[in-house]
Parts: C-alpha cells; sequence; structure tokens
C-alpha cells in the first residue's frame, strides 16, 4: 500500500512539473528562443568577423611585402604607390607601417622635405601606436638635423628626452647635434652630457656623446 501512495506521489510531481514548465514555456517561451537565436548570431557574426580580419590581415601582409619588394628593386615610385593603397584600404597595422616604409622610400629617393612630412604627421596619428609615433617623430627629427632648424628637431623629440622613455637618448642625441650644427654650443654640452650621465646609454650612443664632449671642451666655445 506504501508503495502504491509512493507511486502515486510520484505521478502528481511529475504532473505538476508538466504543468509548470507548460506554463513557463507559455511566458518565456519567446524569449528563451529569442537569446538562443541571439547566441547563435552572435556566435556566427563573431566567427565571421574573425574569419574577415584574419583573411584581410593576411591580404594586407602580402600586399605589404610586394610593397617592399617594389622598393628594395628601387621601383620607388611603384612602391610609394602600393604603400599608399596600402595606407587607404589596409587593415590593423599595415596602413601606420606602409606609412612609415613610404617615409623610408622618400628618403632614399632624396626626398628629404617628403620624408619628414611623411614621418612627421605619423607621430602625430593619434590612432597609431605610441611606439610607432615616437618611432617615425624620431626618424622626422634625424632628418631635420640636416634638413631643418634646432627648434623643429625639438619639436618632434624633446617630449622623448626623458629617462622614462626607450628613446631618450637617441633624443638627446638627435637634440644635441641640432643644437651642435645651430650653434647652440652650450645647449649642445647639456644634452651630450645628459648622455654621459646616463648609465643606460647604449655604448655606441654614449661613446659619440663623449667624442662630441671632447670636441666642445677642446673649441673652448662652451664653460
Amino acid at each position: 500500500m506504501a508503495q502504491d501512495d509512493d507511486s502515486f506521489i510520484r505521478e502528481v510531481n511529475e504532473e505538476l512539473r508538466s504543468d509548470q514548465f507548460r506554463g513557463a514555456w507559455q511566458r518565456y517561451g519567446r524569449i528563451v528562443i529569442a537569446v538562443a537565436v541571439l547566441i547563435v548570431v552572435g556566435t556566427a557574426a563573431y566567427r565571421g568577423y574573425q574569419y574577415w580580419d584574419t583573411h584581410n590581415s593576411s591580404q594586407s601582409g602580402d600586399r605589404f611585402l610586394a610593397a617592399l619588394k617594389l622598393a628594395s628593386e628601387n621601383k620607388n615610385d611603384e612602391a610609394l604607390a602600393a604603400f599608399d593603397a596600402l595606407e587607404k584600404s589596409g587593415t590593423g597595422a599595415y596602413p601606420v607601417l606602409a606609412r612609415l616604409r613610404a617615409g623610408s622610400v622618400q628618403q632614399s629617393k632624396g626626398d628629404a622635405a617628403g620624408a619628414i612630412a611623411t614621418f612627421s604627421a605619423v607621430g602625430k596619428d593619434a590612432k597609431a601606436p605610441q611606439a610607432m609615433r615616437d618611432l617615425a617623430r624620431m626618424r622626422a627629427a634625424w632628418l631635420l638635423i640636416d634638413n631643418g632648424t634646432y627648434e623643429q628637431v625639438a619639436a618632434e623629440v624633446q617630449p622623448m628626452a626623458v629617462p622614462a622613455n626607450p628613446l631618450a637618448n637617441s633624443a638627446r642625441e638627435a637634440l644635441g647635434l641640432a643644437a651642435y650644427k645651430a650653434g647652440k654650443i652650450a645647449q649642445a654640452k647639456e644634452w651630450f652630457q645628459q648622455i654621459a650621465n646616463d648609465a643606460s646609454a647604449p655604448r655606441n650612443v654614449a661613446n659619440r656623446a663623449q667624442i662630441m664632449l671632447d670636441n666642445i671642451a677642446s673649441s673652448g666655445k662652451a664653460p
């Protein structure tokens, strides 16, 4: 008898659960379906984006390598056109890389003004990674040593001539050389001395700074 009671209770509980499920489904079934559809669509869209991004990045990489090949073959105008096209329609980091390489091609062509303008523009591009911006400004500054003024060099790299920046000593060297060329000997000595005092300065940079300090000292042009 007890066994029959247990069986009856189980049947009642199952029926109650079934009724509760039907009621819940009637109330929330559409929401559940909508959520499920959103999950499926979202997953499919994400996978599609991954494929699109990978495919486009691969294409941009191939185009970048092709442009580099043109540059290595001294087909400068063709290389510049290829880099320009990649800058406009490439994906990922390739547009910025294309602009940097375009600046290098302009420099190799002897177009210092064009190269400076290209590098300076990348340095001011807030959308570019900071490391690339700093590198571009450094490239512009080194070209400006021979093709610009001390003030122009300073505008590009003086903010980088601080201990926390990994390019600090390269910036100081550019500033020192530009100041020396401009006849600002005291400023040149100050920049070269900062390099000499920096234990973390690369040996070759420190050696060049010391040579410049020796030259300044022997010239008697600075205290």
